[in-house]
């Protein structure tokens, strides 16, 4: 039973005010609104709705708490017009508000009613007594303007100290799943859709019917909110036939059903316990609690078990509705999170909501109608409840915000009916999601496999990408990969019947992982190239002495830093190194006098242009996993960062005396991810390497010696030469004893206990004792002769 007023806790959190601004280009007075103006007109609207003095409420806010704007929610966003230092401060000061407390949250469309749901327990502990939550997005004006002569400056700081927490990230952005294709939200989400119609066994166009029909009630709502970006009425078959207003972007969805971005919308929450209320003069017809909140996070994407839902999410939605007392059946209003069909369908699924419930799934008009006001849409949806529950007093509101690609989900629901403050139990749920068991990820995918979801995405020049989630026949491990219309089949393969569950093609490369609908089709978008060496290369010179290979790195004017096709061209030197009996020492230098390498050419990787590493690593050394003929590094100058890690990687390291040794990547906000942060400790005292992985720290030649990082140390540009010397010693020695003396050494490098790795039995050493080498060596000593080896 309700408690009456009077006997509620003082410091029960109660939403006393809410506000909506927005603006449009095309509109009659329009004012070139900042996010700050927005988030503040917004926030005077929030004052003023609670029904005392907005004044004395201003002066009374301690904490401002903001959604985070998209032009700083990733680390490359940028700001064309400018932007707020200090965004929840600015806003505050427009008001006549000094907090002592300013927030930026982490991004994500949860991040609304998160606050909502952390502040109102913020408010219930007593850590805080007024609380304004806002929010705003400008990207029509700043995208109009960004390049015009008369371009607003929305630049301006505000003093005072800011918790700002983040971009949050972490489990969101995976540059392997970039690298697939899988950078945006609508391809994304796609693969759910496309995964959770084969599950109901729908075809491509019932489904799209369905997704016309879930969303034309939406665009009603829209057509009568003053603040819709796309105020438009439109019908279902209108919203998913394409057309050149209503492009394809990811099948299955077309322009009109994804969220749109360039809105001019702000909005803001005022929340305060019940004792400011009370002093502050509140009216209690403005008092709106929240009787039950949960806020949970899904698994990574390729964690989860099944790709067509999204289980925490509706775990989140049905956990607020039970801390509530309520269920599905007793809500008046209902807000759930649209940028995509999916995070509607999965929470309707499974709360039991039809997708034409005569309540409606929505109160503002959705993602992609009213706007996607970046990480704020659902401060609108909750200004739009809050009302709504007011005008029909003792109902209840559910508004549902969803974050990441249907990874974080929080949950509120809405009511005038006097609820005193309930801890969720949110943590011991998130507790069980993550014990969920999660499939294993084949990051390197090769063999037949079968499609588990996918999509095509569409450029606006035509050119078709696509992509899939599949699983490998031979173990079962899940893998992202992507093809284009280079392969008609695939592509067509994947744009029409029902391509999941069929059988495809995988094969692994350094830029990612491929699929065609068989082997020979993969063997004709990219022959096997033989391993033997080319007779020119463009990046990379090729010396060859008997048996000796001389490999020099071609790129003085650079300091020889390697760009993928120069990372390219020495992996396959070395595939072919590796792979020739002939050849059983390998040289690798750089050109000049500078520098030995410095790594990884950060020039080019600024460009844009496109990034990878062969499959073997960095220089192809540093990830190849077996090596079983000797390379030495002849290291002249510099060898910084991946130039470091690739002399690491190599048996032998011989330096001149100009040579300089230094893992640098934390200089420019990197790691010694090519192999540094791994073979240092295990090659230098851990201290050291410590030292030099933490703070770039250079080693001389002299030092690298000392501390066994180099073997041997030549005069000024002596380097090659003394490398061909030790080359030469190497030689002397059976090159099948060379061989096996390198592969019993890496099968035993793991084994901790000396005595089993020494009584550890190698195949190995059963082949030499029936080698022609081991022979010729015997009886050569015996006959006080030179050997002549073979290599057999």
């Amino acid at each position: 039973m309700s408690p009456n007023l009077d006997d509620l806790d003082p410091r029960t959190p109660i939403v006393v005010g809410v506000g909506q601004a927005s603006e449009r280009l095309d509109a009659p007075g329009y004012r070139r609104r900042s996010p700050v103006d927005l988030a503040a007109d917004a926030a005077r609207e929030a004052l003023s709705d609670a029904g005392a003095d907005p004044a004395a409420i201003a002066a009374a806010v301690d904490t401002v708490a903001a959604t985070r704007q998209f032009e700083h929610s990733t680390p490359m966003a940028r700001a064309p017009l400018g932007r707020s230092d200090n965004f929840p401060r600015s806003v505050a000061g427009r008001l006549g508000a000094d907090p002592r407390r300013a927030v930026l949250d982490v991004s994500g469309g949860q991040s609304p009613q998160h606050l909502v749901n952390e502040f109102a327990a913020t408010v219930a502990a007593g850590g805080a007594e007024v609380v304004l939550l806002v929010g705003a997005e400008a990207i029509s004006t700043v995208e109009h303007y960004a390049k015009a002569e008369d371009r607003p400056d929305f630049t301006e700081h505000a003093d005072g100290s800011l918790e700002d927490r983040g971009y949050g990230l972490r489990g969101l952005v995976s540059m392997h799943h970039a690298a697939h294709g899988l950078a945006d939200a609508p391809s994304q989400y796609a693969l759910f859709d496309n995964a959770r119609r084969a599950r109901l066994k729908l075809r491509r166009e019932e489904y799209a019917a369905a997704i016309g029909e879930l969303f034309a009630p939406f665009t009603r709502v829209a057509a009568a909110n003053p603040h819709a970006a796309a105020p438009v009425e439109r019908g279902a078959p209108e919203l998913v036939m394409p057309s050149e207003a209503n492009r394809p972007i990811a099948d299955p969805y077309t322009r009109y059903v994804v969220a749109r971005e360039k809105v001019n919308q702000g909005a803001a929450v005022l929340l305060m316990s019940v004792a400011a209320a009370r002093r502050l003069g509140v009216p209690a017809d403005r008092w709106v609690f929240l009787p039950g909140h949960a806020d949970l996070r899904e698994r990574d994407l390729m964690q989860r078990a099944d790709l067509s839902s999204g289980p925490a999410s509706v775990m989140a939605a049905r956990h607020a509705l039970d801390v509530a007392g309520i269920g599905a059946g007793d809500l008046a209003a209902i807000d759930l999170y649209s940028c995509f069909a999916a995070p509607v369908f999965n929470i309707a699924d499974g709360l039991g909501l039809a997708p034409d419930d005569p309540r409606g799934l929505t109160v503002t008009g959705g993602l992609p109608f009213f706007g996607g006001a970046g990480n704020n849409y659902s401060m609108h949806g909750i200004a739009e409840i809050v009302q709504r529950v007011r005008r029909a007093p003792g109902s209840y509101g559910l508004v549902g915000a969803n974050g990441g690609i249907m990874s974080k989900y929080s949950a509120g629901v809405y009511t005038t009916t006097p609820s005193p403050w309930r801890p969720d139990d949110s943590a011991a749920l998130q507790a069980e999601i993550d014990a969920w068991p999660a499939p294993d990820e084949a990051r390197q995918a090769d063999g037949w496999a079968t499609i588990e979801t996918y999509t095509v995405k569409h450029g606006r020049d035509g050119r078709r990408t696509g992509i899939i989630i599949g699983r490998l026949e031979a173990d079962g491990r899940r893998f992202v990969a992507r093809t284009d219309d280079r392969d008609t089949a695939t592509v067509e393969l994947l744009a029409t019947g029902e391509p999941i569950g069929r059988r495809i093609y995988a094969r692994s490369f350094g830029f990612g992982n491929r699929v065609a609908v068989d082997e020979a089709a993969m063997d004709a978008l990219f022959p096997p190239e033989p391993a033997v060496l080319r007779d020119r290369y463009e990046h990379i010179l090729i010396r060859r002495d008997g048996h000796l290979l001389e490999v020099t790195i071609n790129r003085p004017e650079a300091r020889n830093s390697l760009h993928p096709m120069a990372n390219d061209e020495l992996d396959h030197a070395f595939d072919a190194y590796f792979a020739d009996d002939e050849l059983w020492v390998a040289i690798l230098t750089g050109a000049g006098d500078k520098a030995f390498s410095a790594g990884n050419d950060l020039i080019y990787s600024g460009s844009g242009k496109p990034m990878w590493v062969p499959k073997n690593g960095f220089a192809g050394l540093t990830g190849r996993r077996h090596m079983p003929k000797p390379v030495i590094a002849a290291v002249n100058g510099f060898a910084m960062g991946g130039g470091c890690e690739i002399a690491l990687a190599c048996h032998l390291v011989v330096a001149d005396a100009t040579a300089q040794f230094a893992l640098s990547e934390v200089k420019v906000g990197l790691i010694a991810g090519a192999g540094g942060v791994v073979r240092l400790p295990r090659t230098v005292p851990v201290k050291l390497a410590n030292e030099m992985i933490l703070t770039g720290r250079r080693l001389s030649a002299d030092e690298a010696l000392a501390h066994g990082l180099v073997n041997r140390v030549t005069a000024a540009g002596g380097a090659l030469d003394g490398a061909r010397t030790l080359a030469a010693e190497i030689l002397e020695s059976s090159p099948t004893s060379v061989r096996i003396s390198l592969q019993v050494m890496e099968e035993t490098r793991g084994i901790p206990d000396v005595v089993d790795a020494v009584t550890h039995h190698s195949p190995a050493l059963d082949e030499l004792m029936v080698s022609a080498d081991m022979v010729e060596g015997l009886t050569a000593f015996a006959q006080k002769r030179r050997p002549q080896w073979r290599n057999r």
